[in-house]
């Protein structure tokens, strides 16, 4: 692995947070914030450090999320 856990997670948190934010689907920072850190940090733990790949799977998840919570 060629970087530390938390600077991947912190890299990939930030991928993920800055394409939400700007597509307006953040609605609840603290809650989205918390989803995103549990998401990409069980993901990461699990084997997968490629941050794009982090971040994308991130935000399918959170989407996801925001849909179940909607209906």
């Amino acid at each position: 692995m060629s970087e530390l856990l938390p600077i991947l997670v912190e890299k990939s948190i930030q991928i993920a947070w800055d394409f939400l934010e700007r597509s307006g689907e953040i609605t609840d920072p603290a809650d989205a914030s918390r989803f995103l850190l549990r998401s990409i940090d069980d993901m990461a733990r699990a084997g997968e450090h490629r941050p794009l790949m982090l971040a994308n799977n991130a935000i399918d998840a959170y989407r996801r999320y925001k849909r179940l919570l909607a209906a």
